[in-house]
């Protein structure tokens, strides 16, 4: 009897914390309309911290990104999850230098997790129609919309141009540096309406 009793107490604490764990996620992450958002200053002044942090790690980054046609960048996107999970930051998409849009990212994941993490998302649109494509629409997903190539950098830390033939790429960010083996897919990219 003692056995059974163990087994539904644990289920039901295993559900109450799945749920608390849920509600902190869409607590954090749930934004009704864009009340919530940073200001455009305050996103523009991370963005720019982000982009020099990216010139400076990067050999050729600065190069680079010359190169493209628009550069959406994410400088805190804050992952937080206990079983349950999700993700969510705001940003800005520059062209020629200049931001012409803001927006958020989000995402959801079920599996082990527990805590908080933060990263910089850099995604780079090689190609206008690519970024056509992804300004047209009311809410983008990678890996539905537009697939999204991760680059990992070659020998030096520089970026090698002639390998890239993806019209968009990323790049995150964690504490200590470039992070690889991650994947962007399922993140949801939409646009804030000021």
């Amino acid at each position: 009897m003692k056995k059974n009793r163990w087994n539904v107490t644990t289920g039901v604490l295993t559900t109450i914390i799945m749920f608390l764990g849920l509600s902190l996620v869409i607590g954090a992450f749930w934004q009704p309309g864009t009340s919530y958002a940073k200001s455009a200053k305050e996103i523009d002044i991370r963005v720019d911290t982000a982009l020099e942090r990216f010139n400076n790690d990067i050999k050729g980054g600065k190069e680079f990104l010359k190169t493209a046609k628009g550069v959406l960048v994410f400088p805190s996107v804050i992952k937080a999850g206990i079983g349950i999970g999700g993700e969510y930051g705001e940003g800005a998409l520059r062209i020629n230098g200049k931001t012409v849009d803001y927006y958020s990212t989000a995402a959801a994941s079920i599996g082990f997790q527990l805590g908080a993490q933060s990263k910089t998302v850099i995604v780079v649109f090689m190609q206008d129609d690519a970024l056509k494509k992804f300004r047209a629409s009311s809410g983008w997903e990678a890996g539905v919309d537009g697939s999204v190539a991760l680059i990992e950098l070659g020998a030096g830390g520089s970026i090698d141009t002639t390998n890239i033939k993806s019209p968009i790429v990323g790049f995150v960010f964690g504490n200590k540096g470039l992070m690889y083996n991650l994947t962007l897919e399922g993140s949801k990219y939409t646009k804030i309406v000021r």
